[in-house]
């Protein structure tokens, strides 16, 4: 994915200015930055979840594949198959764990008959880390899984439609830490099959996961570069004020 220029308003309000980036396949990015600093609407712009916002405007350029996502002709439900989402707050659908992971398999037509969606089920709870932990349940409720697990699941159902991008926006905030090293350590399982970017508010977890950082500050993307430069040898006194501490 490729974004060009993009800024984003709310009404009148412009929350992200002439942002520009590329977001490698071999890689995983994080954007990190004080809360409001605009990086959560910036992931937003690249499935166009800002969409449901009708004061949103964005304007710029952000392909996928060579494809401008804000054309006028974009299947924006395909789309968002192609560029999965995962929330701050784990979101199972109300229904069993099978049918969470089978519905996008369902509604986008990528399965032939029961077997290939079985088939796809046990693949994508595998690749989540949660096959093991549910392969004798997949009838009960998705919603009875602890926090940790739903996340994990959210991000099975991500999958299961097979993606080229997965966005994650501060996937692990509302968990504990042995749930949060789970997640942390699928994306370094995932790492490389897709383009996964994560929002943190974790310096920490940035420095973990990640290979590449954005530095967003009061809407705009300060710096960007490999990790281990950002969080040692940053080129911006505004990165390094905020790493080392001085506000945030």
């Amino acid at each position: 994915m490729s974004a060009r220029n993009v800024s984003v308003f709310y009404g009148d309000k412009k929350a992200l200015d002439d942002v520009s980036i590329d977001i490698p396949t071999e890689y995983v990015t994080a954007f990190i930055g004080p809360s409001g600093c605009g990086k959560s609407t910036f992931l937003r712009t690249l499935n166009r979840m800002n969409d449901t916002i009708p004061s949103a405007r964005v304007e710029g350029k952000i392909e996928l594949d060579g494809e401008d996502i804000y054309r006028s002709r974009m299947d924006v439900v395909q789309l968002r198959a192609r560029v999965g989402m995962v929330f701050q707050k784990p979101n199972p659908f109300p229904k069993s764990i099978y049918d969470n992971i089978a519905y996008g398999p369902k509604i986008h037509g990528t399965a032939d008959g029961k077997d290939e969606l079985d088939a796809i089920v046990e693949k994508s709870l595998k690749r989540a880390g949660l096959w093991n932990e549910v392969k004798d349940r997949l009838n009960d409720s998705g919603t009875a899984l602890s926090g940790g697990q739903q996340q994990r699941l959210c991000i099975a159902r991500a999958i299961a439609v097979d993606p080229e991008v997965i966005l994650m926006d501060e996937p692990c905030s509302a968990l504990d830490p042995i749930a949060t090293a789970k997640i942390e350590e699928l994306i370094g399982d995932l790492n490389g099959r897709y383009a996964i970017v994560i929002v943190t508010h974790s310096m920490q977890q940035a420095a973990r996961v990640s290979q590449r950082t954005a530095f967003f500050h009061l809407g705009k993307m300060v710096e960007y570069g490999r990790t281990s430069d950002i969080f040692t040898n940053p080129l911006e006194k505004r990165t390094q004020d905020y790493i080392t501490g001085r506000y945030g």
